[in-house]
């Protein structure tokens, strides 16, 4: 018995390394308050705070669409340009929906430039990564069908 595996292709490869970049952009700081040289506490969080959570999970989701086809040996239907066209939209949604949260309640405030990077670090390589996880899915949408 001979199973005949289609290669991973580019584009999924994007994919699964957009989506462990978002993975480790997750558990990164998303947002630190205070540390200063006159405050004595400081207080951060990651993507597990809010609606960071569902990124986390698309980026998972992601990993799981990508490996799909190679526990089958018939074609799996959701392995297809839409599915991670949905997923990394849901992703960027609630990626911008706790940007924007984080604005309200003031832990985006710098008093430095250099604290934009140093202290959110999670933010710049979460997006990194959804960059990615979107650009794999447009690259699926360019392909010629393989099915």
């Amino acid at each position: 018995m001979s199973m005949h595996r289609r290669p991973v292709g580019r584009p999924r490869s994007l994919a699964a390394a957009g989506a462990v970049v978002t993975l480790a952009g997750c558990v990164l700081p998303w947002w630190t308050v205070g540390g200063g040289p006159n405050e004595i506490t400081t207080l951060s969080g990651n993507a597990f705070d809010s609606s960071g959570i569902v990124v986390f999970i698309a980026a998972l989701v992601t990993i799981a669409l990508v490996t799909l086809p190679y526990a089958r040996e018939r074609p799996v239907r959701f392995d297809a340009w839409t599915s991670y066209t949905i997923i990394a939209a849901v992703a960027w949604l609630a990626f911008l929906y706790r940007i924007v949260d984080l604005a309200f309640a003031h832990a985006l405030a710098f008093d430095q430039p250099t604290d934009v990077i140093l202290r959110i670090p999670g933010l710049w390589v979460t997006a990194i990564g959804l960059i990615v996880i979107a650009r794999s899915a447009y690259d699926m949408w360019q392909a010629p069908s393989d099915r």
